[in-house]
């Protein structure tokens, strides 16, 4: 199994920049596509970006292409997900995945902890 532990996110105004991190455990993190959602109180988790396996595809809800850009280091066994020109609607607990591919979460197999990200106006 890989394990997710996140890092990063915090409070920002509207406008400024965030890196979000998600440090594998095993040796097997390089296997597996990667993805980031997040989730507002009430709401189901959404898909924000995914990057495959190799970090040559990668793959962004409308909502964030152009601002957010996901990376990985193979290497070190970690991912990242840099936040640009953030929205207050950007508001919400991120998380970061290991899995196949895809937009839907039951495509990811092991999740990090979350993190708040809050945007201010």
């Amino acid at each position: 199994q890989v394990q997710l532990v996140q890092s990063g996110g915090g409070l920002v105004q509207a406008g400024g920049s965030l890196r979000l991190s998600c440090a594998a455990s095993g040796r097997t993190f390089s296997s597996y596509a990667m993805g980031w959602f997040r989730q507002v109180p009430g709401k189901d988790r959404e898909f924000v970006a995914s990057i495959t396996s190799s970090g040559y595809g990668s793959y962004y809800a409308d909502s964030v292409k152009g601002r957010f850009t996901i990376s990985r280091d193979n290497a070190k066994n970690t991912g990242y997900l840099q936040m640009n020109s953030l929205k207050p609607e950007d508001t919400a607990v991120y998380y970061c995945a290991v899995g196949s591919t895809g937009t839907v979460t039951r495509q990811y197999f092991s999740w990090g902890q979350g993190t708040q990200v809050t945007v201010s106006s």
